[in-house]
């Protein structure tokens, strides 16, 4: 664990000296090699989710939920990585190859990713951890494709078309706004006698509640925590997608040097590393860090992702008060509200200081359960039709820019699932003939 202050050593800069130093080791990593191009398949990707009226209206949906955020500032910033598709990607202002390999040493060092998964991923670790962006080294590198565009996840994973991420992201929202609605009638709620009660279903709990749950925090995390897919799942020109790095952990000894695995997709820490580029509060930062794992049994899992991030973003985590050391000096959440009255940390190691917050988040980011079966087999129904509408699931680039994006990205695969649970493979033909007859498909 690299225990040095970043500020006072000069951000990047610092962090090359330091790895030189103490490692003695950060000349002998390989240069980063050059960028992969932006996907080439972008621009077509777009073009499918900008015409789907079900992705436009998830679009404003999540518009209506950014003004319901009271912080101006953080309400702008959001709305900047949603809505402005010439937005700065701040992580990656001014970098050049020698802080890029900084910034590689510095995982390196500490324990934050693994050489053999590098050495098997597609252009090594330089292209997993900072996958290509428009004008990179510039002072404003640009997303390759805009916020709507971008799916959910891997090609052939949950929400994997066009406009997946919007869709992803909507559910999140409403699972979390639910999440902390039933929190604040249930436990928040006084009855005769200031006693607690749980709220009847006409009065308005969330207004009446005497227990706070961050509002700002309910609507803005959802929309932060996989913001980072726009720059990881870009599209290839057959339809397919850029494949993704795993870091975050060596995957052996992860907990605090004791086995445990920490590694998970790169669009996560590359997310936390935007939200710290932007300065965002530690509270929020680290609700969206939880939403791969509760604290709760696995805090050296948020802490290392906050590690990683921090390196990517040149700050120190500490300073800016996402992590804080204990007595044993090892790196934790810090005591965050009124935690800090009685030091959960001191008595023993199990403890987490942990407000309600992240534990919601977390639970509302796993649609997973239902959102990756529902892909695996609307994907088996489409290839199950294709030929009577007139495609061949052999021909993969027009089979998958032609039809499958085009279906899901107009259909959703959540929704095929649910329609064929109860209409059968009819249901299914029935809304592609919708799409054929409208020349979508």
């Amino acid at each position: 664990m690299l225990g040095f202050n970043m500020k006072k050593l000069g951000g990047r800069s610092g962090v090359a000296l330091v790895l030189v130093v103490v490692l003695g080791g950060a000349a002998s990593l390989a240069a980063p090699p050059d960028e992969r191009a932006p996907g080439a398949g972008n621009a077509a990707a777009a073009e499918v989710a900008t015409a789907s009226p079900l992705i436009s209206s998830a679009r404003k949906l999540l518009s209506s939920r950014i003004a319901k955020i009271n912080d101006r500032t953080l309400a702008a910033s959001v709305r900047d990585l949603e809505e402005n598709p010439s937005m700065c990607v701040r992580h990656r202002a001014n970098q050049t190859a020698a802080s890029q390999q900084a910034a590689i040493a510095a995982l390196n060092a500490a324990g934050l990713y693994a050489l053999a998964d590098a050495a098997g991923f597609p252009g090594g670790v330089f292209a997993g951890v900072f996958p290509p962006v428009v004008a990179a080294g510039s002072a404003c590198p640009n997303l390759p494709q805009p916020f709507h565009a971008a799916p959910g996840s891997g090609f052939g994973g949950h929400h994997s078309y066009p406009g997946g991420l919007v869709l992803h992201e909507t559910v999140n929202e409403f699972l979390l706004a639910g999440l902390a609605a039933s929190y604040r009638r249930v436990y928040g709620q006084t009855g005769p006698g200031g006693l607690p009660v749980v709220a009847p279903e006409e009065r308005d709990a969330d207004e009446k509640a005497e227990v706070a749950i961050d509002g700002d925090i309910v609507v803005a995390a959802p929309l932060l925590h996989d913001w980072a897919k726009t720059l990881v799942f870009q599209w290839n020109a057959d339809g397919t997608e850029l494949t993704e790095f795993s870091f975050g952990g060596n995957g052996a000894t992860d907990n605090y040097g004791a086995p445990g695995d920490s590694r998970t997709g790169s669009h996560h820490i590359i997310g936390l590393a935007e939200s710290m580029a932007r300065g965002l509060a530690p509270k929020l930062v680290i609700t969206q860090a939880c939403s791969h794992s509760s604290p709760i049994g696995n805090e050296y899992k948020v802490v290392n992702w906050l590690r990683a991030a921090a390196i990517l973003a040149g700050v120190d985590p500490v300073a800016r008060g996402y992590l804080r050391p204990d007595k044993a000096g090892r790196l934790r959440l810090p005591s965050l509200n009124k935690l800090a009255d009685f030091d959960l940390n001191a008595p023993g190691p199990t403890e987490v200081s942990a407000p309600v917050e992240y534990q919601l988040h977390n639970l509302s980011d796993g649609d997973y359960t239902q959102s990756i079966p529902a892909i695996s087999v609307a994907q088996k129904l489409l290839a199950k039709l294709a030929p009577e509408f007139g495609y061949d699931p052999a021909a993969a680039a027009r089979y998958n820019t032609k039809y499958r994006n085009r279906a899901l990205a107009y259909l959703s695969a959540e929704r095929l699932y649910l329609l064929y649970t109860n209409g059968g493979l009819e249901a299914v033909r029935g809304q592609l003939a919708k799409l054929r007859a409208q020349k979508i498909i």
